[in-house]
Parts: structure tokens; C-alpha cells; sequence
């Protein structure tokens, strides 16, 4: 059954060429036709909080203010 095959893509060379060339434009014409949607957003995006109060210490500031503002 390869053998088979084989011969036949080498006696239809040309064909083959052909076929190769017609599967390469259209995977170039579909391409352009694939919608942005289908690449994802992976931008990253992340706010920085500093908080100051030098009447509590670092805990009591994570809890107190830091966590609340985070979470509003």
C-alpha cells in the first residue's frame, strides 16, 4: 500500500508540488482570516498600596489598613 503511494507521488510530481503549494496558501488566506478573540489578553496587571501610619506597627497596619483598602 506505501509502495503504492510512493509511486504515485513520484510519477505526479507536479501534482504533488501543487498540492503542497495550495495547502500552503490556504493556511496563509485562513490566517489572516482568524480572529483577534482567539489570542487571550495576558497582560498582568497589579496596583502597588503603600500605606503610612507611624502609630501602629506592620501587623496591626496589614490588618487595620492595608487589607481593608485592598479589599474595597
Amino acid at each position: 500500500m506505501i509502495a503504492r503511494i510512493l509511486s504515485l507521488s513520484v510519477r505526479g510530481r507536479w501534482f504533488v508540488a501543487f498540492l503542497v503549494l495550495a495547502v500552503i496558501a490556504f493556511g496563509t488566506w485562513q490566517i489572516t482570516k482568524l480572529p483577534i478573540d482567539a489570542v487571550p489578553d495576558i497582560t498582568n496587571r497589579q496596583v502597588q498600596i503603600n500605606t503610612f501610619n507611624p502609630t501602629l506597627g506592620p501587623v496591626d497596619m496589614e490588618k487595620q489598613v492595608t487589607f481593608p483598602v485592598e479589599t474595597a
